[in-house]
């Protein structure tokens, strides 16, 4: 096994390039096992399009001028695809990462039946993806390959970062950034935002940029919408005056980088594991100013979404969990119709959840382990979180690109920290892939393994499937070079 230098993801943000195979995390962080913490889970190769068929569509052009290298990034051309592009391909790809607490019982989750279009139904709990269902592939059967040490939080770790969470129930954290970071890192910094996060329940959303490095979402729809579309924001053709003060702004950033990049010499490990934490924050401002600057992308679907309510009071002392996931739901839609984000994780409740659901009569991690079977009220309450799913997937379908939709050209993962929830069992995870990516993932079909196959598969082409050159991902029992070759396109 190659052992390769830790990369200054500074230095590796700037150059533009993944360098390949895992990063140790500084600081002195160590897994279950002894092992020091990586800082991902995901090797990359230069940036080629997939199934190496030329330059990237992140290529660059690369000159000298007054004795310094200069880059010129390239527009989207056809070579980078390999092939010649379709009119929709002009359009954005969109990721995200759609998730919810306390897993399912596979039983009644689960299809009976595999195959593609009419070969398959929805099961009952499924049954509001009905008018989805050709444009949604439902993945069963696949194992998290991490040691559940952790219930909950192992399933949810392995899964989305392809390495083990550390720690226990009350002190723990992921070994490195999760999917929905990693996806941002490379398409989504040309946005005004990189990344969304969301939380219905909570602002404790399971999105992190590495180690004890979480994403906290927003769980207002009024302060998501002002985030959004407040007065800095601007419809295509929309005439807006730009802030005067933006310019002064990114001088003093631009200023204040040339110190911190000097102060990086000599700084030692743990701090220069802080700064380069802080440092991300610091770009990402930068990004979004300069992007404040710039004329808003043409897209045609682009509208300033209706103003959602201030307040969502409780019904029957229960979260209004419906109208309030629309909210949100309905301002995270017109977000990628505008370009604000190419990349979400919309969190409808967190690991161990006792959120109270309509009529039932107990908080949803309780019942999970104390309704006797067949649980009808656990099944009651996993039919309206799909409700909500359907809900968005819907919105999102109902807007046009092109000869598509925006769904067209969204690559969604639904998913859980485990499966059956009574035991906390990992091996036959809930995955809900939607849309299709722009055509690279293969949309309609029901796909089950019968040996519990490693789930990481289905991230790596996930991953790939976002144009970007993936050589591996996971490490150990989670690593796979291979995807999941009957969902790719």
């Amino acid at each position: 096994m190659s052992v390769h230098k830790p990369l200054n993801r500074w230095q590796s943000r700037f150059s533009r390039f993944w360098q390949p195979g895992p990063l140790v995390a500084p600081g002195g962080l160590v897994d279950p096992r002894g092992r020091p913490l990586r800082r991902r889970a995901l090797s990359l190769d230069a940036p080629t399009a997939p199934g190496g068929r030329g330059p990237s569509r992140r290529g660059v052009l690369r000159g000298l001028l007054g004795g310094g290298v200069v880059t010129l990034s390239l527009p989207w051309l056809e070579i980078f695809a390999g092939k010649v592009a379709h009119a929709d391909s002009l359009y954005p790809v969109r990721f995200g990462v759609w998730f919810w607490g306390n897993g399912n019982r596979p039983d009644q989750f689960v299809p009976e039946a595999e195959g593609e279009g009419d070969e398959w139904e929805l099961s009952e709990e499924l049954a509001p993806l009905i008018n989805v269902k050709d444009k949604i592939t439902v993945v069963s059967g696949y194992a998290v390959k991490v040691p559940n040490y952790i219930p909950h939080w192992s399933g949810a770790g392995g899964l989305l970062t392809g390495l083990d969470a550390v720690g226990d129930d009350d002190d723990w954290t992921v070994s490195g950034p999760t999917i929905d970071q990693m996806v941002a890192d490379e398409i989504g910094t040309t946005t005004i935002y990189k990344s969304i996060e969301v939380g219905l329940e909570t602002d404790d959303v399971f999105s992190f940029t590495g180690p004890n490095a979480r994403n906290p979402g927003e769980s207002d729809p009024f302060t998501l919408y002002e985030r959004i579309f407040g007065e800095t924001f601007r419809e295509p053709g929309e005439e807006g005056e730009v802030d005067p003060s933006l310019g002064y702004r990114r001088s003093v950033l631009d200023a204040v980088m040339d110190d911190i990049q000097a102060l990086q010499g000599v700084l030692g490990s743990a701090d220069q594991a802080r700064l380069e934490a802080h440092l991300d924050g610091v770009r990402d401002l930068e990004t979004r100013l300069a992007r404040l600057e710039e004329d808003p992308p043409d897209l045609e679907s682009c509208a300033r979404p209706d103003e959602p309510a201030a307040d969502y009071p409780d019904v029957d002392g229960r979260p209004d969990i419906t109208n309030r996931a629309a909210a949100l739901h309905d301002v995270m839609a017109m977000a990628m119709a505008c370009d604000q984000t190419r990349v979400f994780h919309f969190q409808i409740s967190k690991p161990v959840s006792n959120l109270m659901f309509p009529d039932s009569s107990d908080g949803h991690h309780n019942l999970t382990h104390d309704e006797p079977s067949p649980q009808p009220e656990v099944h009651e309450i996993t039919v309206h979180i799909m409700e909500q799913l359907a809900y968005f997937l819907e919105k999102l379908d109902s807007i046009p690109e092109g000869e598509g939709t925006l769904l067209d050209n969204c690559c969604i993962m639904g998913t859980s920290e485990h499966g059956e929830a009574r035991t906390h069992d990992i091996r036959d995870v809930p995955i809900i892939l939607a849309g299709s990516g722009g055509g690279a993932i293969k949309p309609g079909m029901h796909v089950r393994s019968h040996t519990e196959g490693n789930a990481g598969k289905v991230t790596l082409s996930l991953i790939r499937a976002m144009g970007i050159n993936a050589t591996s991902w996971g490490d150990e029992d989670t690593y796979t070079e291979d995807g999941l070759s009957d969902i790719e396109a």
